[in-house]
């Protein structure tokens, strides 16, 4: 099966997630502490109903295939293909009433990241890529996704979920690159990587976050000509502290900060 039909998959799945998540949202839901060491880190009734979705016709279609999730763990991380899943990214959001949140749905092959979706079911967006294009489906119609130019960090548009998802040390090395940038936003999680993607902001900066919080944004960031690394300029796929932007001129310049 070529990478088109599995595009095809994906969007069944994005299709059978949305359908579990958006009876949840904006209703009074049940939530729960997955952290044990005093941090806030939610998850809900959706985030489960979602992966178990898709896990389910995965396993239905695919049952040689391998599984990385957020809420159920691994299963056949050795095969060829593994799907990672994110049912919610940006849970945080999503109890707070916020559309900031999506579904991250990625394909590994060989462990290389070679297709990603982020789908937005109650806004109803898709951004998917495949790291040689990236497209966009939604309300305004479809279109092929492309970076813009920024030469310098004086014209970026920086974002990170939270600077307070940081250590105290790398909060410093961020605070670097944010007084050198035109402008800083907090928030938007997997939103904002689809963003650079979408030739909107120029920078986001994180840390902290899971292989499965990345994997499926590398196609899509990449797709559109960005890139995306961890802040020593080595791969992300194993998350980690991660560097996104539209413009490698900016992400040289902001990896020198952050070193």
């Amino acid at each position: 099966m070529g990478l088109v039909d599995f595009a095809k998959f994906v969007d069944e799945l994005a299709t059978v997630a949305g359908e579990a998540i958006r009876p949840f949202f904006r209703t009074a839901l049940g939530i729960d502490n997955k952290d044990g060491a005093g941090r806030f880190d939610p998850v809900t009734e959706a985030d489960r109903a979602a992966e178990t979705a898709m896990r389910a016709l995965i396993r239905r279609t695919f049952p040689e295939h391998g599984i990385i999730g957020e809420e159920f763990g691994v299963e056949r991380a050795d095969a060829p293909y593994v799907w990672v899943l994110d049912p919610i990214d940006g849970t945080k959001s999503f109890i707070a009433g916020m559309p900031a949140w999506g579904t991250l749905i990625g394909l590994l092959k060989e462990g290389t990241p070679v297709y990603g979706m982020m789908s937005q079911p109650f806004i109803g967006e898709r951004f998917s890529g495949d790291g040689a294009s990236t497209q966009y489906r939604g309300p305004t119609g479809a279109r092929r996704l492309a970076v813009r130019n920024c030469a310098a960090l004086k014209d970026a548009l920086l974002f990170t979920t939270s600077p307070l998802l940081m250590s105290e040390r790398e909060r410093a090395l961020f605070r670097k690159v944010e007084k050198a940038v035109q402008l800083s936003r907090y928030g938007g999680d997997c939103y904002a990587y689809c963003m650079v993607a979408a030739g909107h902001i120029d920078l986001v900066i994180e840390a902290g976050l899971n292989p499965y919080d990345i994997l499926p944004l590398i196609p899509i960031v990449e797709g559109a000509g960005g890139i995306i690394t961890t802040w020593k300029g080595e791969s992300a796929t194993q998350g980690g502290r991660i560097i996104a932007a539209g413009d490698k001129r900016v992400h040289e310049q902001a990896l020198k900060l952050l070193a």
